[in-house]
C-alpha cells in the first residue's frame, strides 16, 4: 500500500508541468485530497483537487491557505522560478530578490506555517524541490536560491524528525517544462521525476537523485572545487 493512500497532499506551484503531475499521480496512489496551489489556481476536472490561491512570496497569502488546508498531511514545496540572467553580476538587485522570495522564502515560510498542522496530523510529510543547482552554481541567483533552500531543508529535516514529520529533498537536472525550454540536451520527463519522488515517499527516503547528471555533479562535491569546475583549470593554464 501506498503511503499516499488516504493521504492530504498539497502542492505548491500545481498549474506547471511538474506540478501537474504532482496533482494527478497523488490520486493515483490514493490520495483522498489534494490541494492544488497557484498564484491564479485552474479549473480541475476531479472533485478530490481543491484549486487554492497561493503567492508563496504574499505573507498574507500563506496565512490565508493554512486554515483553508488545515488538513494537510503532505506538502509538496514545488513552485520556483529561474530569474531573467544565470549571471550574479547582471542580474538587478530587484529580480536577485524576487528569485530568492519564491525559491527560498517560500518553501520556508510554507513549511514553518504548516509545522503544526502536519504533526498533528497521520503520517505527515513535506518534500522540497531542488535542484542540481543546489550543488552546481551555473544558474547564478537560481543556483543560490536554490543552494540555500538545500540547507533549509536539512535544518528542517533535523528540526521536524522529533514531531515525526520526515522531509525529502528532490535534486534533479533539466526537466522537459516549459521553464527547461530553452536547455540543450537530455531531459526528464515530469512524470518520471514524480514517480521518482512519491517512490521515494513510500521507502522513507530522505533525498531524491533523479538522474544520473545530477548524481555525478553531487559525488564531485567530495573533491577539489575544480573537478567540479574545469573552466577553472583552464583559466589557471592560460594565467600561467
Amino acid at each position: 500500500m501506498s503511503f499516499l493512500n488516504g493521504a492530504v497532499v498539497l502542492v505548491t506551484g500545481a498549474n506547471g508541468g511538474i506540478g501537474t503531475h504532482f496533482v494527478h499521480r497523488a490520486l493515483e496512489r490514493g490520495a483522498a485530497k489534494v490541494y492544488a496551489t497557484a498564484r491564479k489556481p485552474r479549473a480541475w476536472d476531479d472533485p478530490r483537487i481543491v484549486p487554492l490561491p497561493l503567492d508563496v512570496t504574499d505573507p498574507e497569502s500563506i496565512a490565508a491557505v493554512v486554515p483553508a488546508a488545515s488538513d494537510v498531511t503532505v506538502l509538496i514545496n514545488n513552485a520556483g522560478a529561474t530569474p531573467p540572467t544565470a549571471s550574479l553580476l547582471e542580474v538587478t538587485e530587484e529580480d536577485l530578490r524576487a528569485n530568492l522570495e519564491i525559491n527560498f522564502f517560500g518553501p520556508v515560510l510554507l513549511a514553518r506555517a504548516f509545522a503544526p498542522i502536519l504533526a498533528a496530523n497521520p503520517r505527515p510529510h513535506l518534500v522540497d524541490v531542488h535542484s542540481i543547482a543546489s550543488w552546481y552554481a551555473f544558474g547564478g541567483a537560481y543556483s543560490a536560491s536554490k543552494a540555500a533552500v538545500w540547507s533549509a531543508t536539512n535544518s528542517l529535516r533535523l528540526e521536524l524528525a522529533p514531531r515525526g514529520v520526515h522531509v525529502t529533498g528532490v535534486h534533479m537536472g533539466y526537466v522537459e517544462t516549459p521553464m527547461a525550454a530553452h536547455a540543450a540536451g537530455p531531459k526528464l520527463q515530469p512524470a518520471e521525476l514524480v514517480a521518482q519522488v512519491y517512490d521515494a515517499v513510500d521507502a522513507g527516503a530522505y533525498e531524491v537523485i533523479g538522474d544520473q547528471l545530477t548524481a555525478q555533479v553531487k559525488a564531485a562535491l567530495s573533491g577539489p572545487v575544480e573537478g567540479l569546475y574545469p573552466e577553472l583549470r583552464q583559466l589557471d593554464a592560460v594565467e600561467n
